[in-house]
């Protein structure tokens, strides 16, 4: 039953276009336009790094925050408000199947759109391979983790699409101009450097920059944000979470 339902979820993905093209389209985009300006030289503004090997960690940021904000919590609301896992539980194919298919999904558009950037900025840009390759993987799992808790938390909370589209948008634009997977926070002001302390996203980004670029800063404080917001999103989508 189940490899029936994860086919279900994998064809229903590839016709949504927006986390399609947001999950594996557009961070290439982002990356071919800047290496496209700045290249992968060693720059000053990045203290002797490229602006390629800075911001390819930031991009894989913004692919884990597509998914995790936008495409899970979206998919999940979309057949609750429809009713579609009320009326499952009287088929042998229960909703948590469902469920569970639709994160599988969403975590190989991760993975492609990941490797995507990897190959695109290696083979175009030179893009230097990662100073700490396990330590980005489980970081890039740690991350991708933390995102997909708060999109649980948003489908926990919405009552409709309609609402879940509102939140995750209120949720996902600051998260993705604000924390440097996007634009360099090198480059903000200081009002905006405060905001982005606040946001999740902006530990995720640093955290996977430090293990791609060996930087020596420590990142006790960003891997602790991390785990914290899965357990506090985890526990309060247990709490809140309906099937109807």
């Amino acid at each position: 039953m189940f490899p029936n339902v994860l086919a279900f979820e994998s064809k229903r993905m590839l016709r949504n276009f927006p986390p399609m093209f947001f999950g594996l389209v557009f961070p290439v985009m982002v990356l071919g336009i800047f290496g496209g300006i700045y290249g992968n030289d060693p720059s000053d503004l990045w203290d002797g790094l490229g602006t390629v090997d800075v911001s390819v960690p930031a991009y894989v940021g913004l692919v884990l925050a597509v998914a995790g904000l936008m495409s899970f919590p979206l998919g999940m609301v979309e057949y609750r408000s429809r009713g579609f896992l009320r009326r499952l539980r009287a088929t042998p194919a229960q909703p948590s199947a469902f469920l569970t298919a639709q994160l599988l999904v969403n975590i190989v558009i991760c993975v492609v759109g990941i490797s995507l950037l990897i190959v695109v900025g290696t083979l175009v840009f030179g893009l230097h391979p990662p100073a700490r390759p396990f330590a980005f993987a489980g970081i890039a799992l740690l991350s991708g983790a933390a995102m997909f808790g708060i999109g649980l938390l948003i489908a926990s909370v919405a009552r409709d699409e309609q609402a879940a589209l509102v939140i995750a948008n209120l949720v996902y634009f600051p998260m993705i101009f604000l924390t440097g997977a996007t634009v360099p926070l090198e480059l903000m002001p200081g009002w905006m450097r405060k905001i982005s302390d606040a946001l999740p996203l902006t530990y995720a980004i640093e955290s996977l920059q430090w293990a791609w670029l060996d930087r020596g800063d420590s990142i006790g404080v960003s891997l602790a944000v991390l785990g914290g917001t899965i357990v506090i999103c985890a526990a309060a989508a247990a709490r809140l979470f309906r099937w109807e």
